[in-house]
């Protein structure tokens, strides 16, 4: 599977990128990604000026080595994650967000996931599997893990509620040989 933005790059978070993804992200009340990115857990919060955005944990964890700066022509538009659930037994997840909406349903998200899983893969030896967790009220994302290959292995029912209704946590996974396989497409 080859990348269709070639104008996408992964980049470590640096003072510039984290500024410009304070004003998209983090500076007004409701941003529109907070609908979709995990709002059941209502911890999103507004930074008024980018100095306080920079000490914050949020900052802390995108200048950290399990982030990537999402850039489409040298400018931020989100990040990617990984998480390591178990480390010592090789249990790791990935995460996505697009903080301009404008950016989304353009493929961006997609590459921004196949540079990010063969970067792990390439990595890190003896990882055989890459997982990644969304809810039933993000559809685009459960399309984008299956667009890529991910295997729907878990169907949490009724876990998530929001807004007055129930959601399921879906889990989805790609093993090591099937990445292999999606990327020869």
């Amino acid at each position: 599977m080859t990348p269709k933005n070639k104008s996408l790059t992964l980049k470590p978070f640096s003072l510039h990128h984290l500024n410009d993804i304070w004003q998209a992200g983090f500076s007004t009340d409701h941003p529109e990604w907070t609908k979709y990115n995990a709002p059941y857990f209502n911890d999103y919060q507004k930074f008024s000026d980018f100095e306080s955005f920079k000490e914050s944990t949020i900052a802390k964890f995108l200048l950290s080595e399990d982030c990537r700066c999402i850039t489409v022509n040298n400018q931020p538009i989100g990040m990617v994650s990984k998480d390591w659930i178990d480390k010592q037994t090789r249990w790791l997840e990935i995460g996505i967000v697009i903080y301009d909406s404008s950016k989304w349903s353009g493929g961006y998200g997609t590459t921004a996931l196949q540079i990010w899983i063969n970067h792990i893969f390439q990595s890190t030896d003896k990882l055989e599997h890459i997982g990644l967790t969304t809810w039933s009220g993000n559809p685009s994302m459960m399309h984008v893990a299956e667009k890529l290959g991910f295997q729907k292995e878990a169907q949490i029912r009724k876990v998530r509620y929001y807004n007055g209704k129930y959601y399921d946590s879906m889990k989805y996974g790609i093993l090591r040989d099937e990445w292999k396989n999606v990327c020869k497409n």
